[in-house]
């Protein structure tokens, strides 16, 4: 099985030694997105339904540069530093997935980088 590393300058370089996307075969491993806008590296100011909006953005970009989409994604897990923030992600969340959502997990985690209070990875098919 062919392993291609799946890269885009639409969303934020990646802060560590990780690829935006790894593509092996007709699968897509996203890494985790943050709330970064590309153009200034910085992270979006605002709450937890700004920054959603931006990871999903992000995230749409690395999937659309590997060949596949949002509407192809099957797996997704969220990472949240406050639980209390799960309606206000789930809403827009809900706004990029409005029909037949893929599998997803919510976690609530101590801190993630940059002081991000979202992140979310995907698994996607290709095409």
């Amino acid at each position: 099985m062919e392993r291609k590393i799946v890269s885009t300058e639409k969303a934020p370089k990646a802060v560590g030694p990780y690829s935006q996307a790894v593509r092996a075969g007709d699968l897509i491993f996203a890494a985790g997105q943050a709330a970064i806008d590309p153009a200034t590296g910085k992270l979006v100011e605002g709450d937890v339904a700004a920054q959603t909006r931006q990871v999903l953005n992000n995230l749409s970009a690395v999937l659309k540069a590997a060949g596949s989409s949002l509407a192809q994604v099957v797996k997704t897990t969220v990472f949240l530093t406050d639980m209390g923030d799960f309606a206000a992600m789930n809403r827009i969340y809900a706004e990029f997935f409005p029909t037949d959502p893929p599998a997803r997990s919510t976690v609530e985690v101590a801190e993630l980088p940059l002081g991000a209070l979202v992140e979310i990875e995907a698994v996607a098919i290709r095409g």
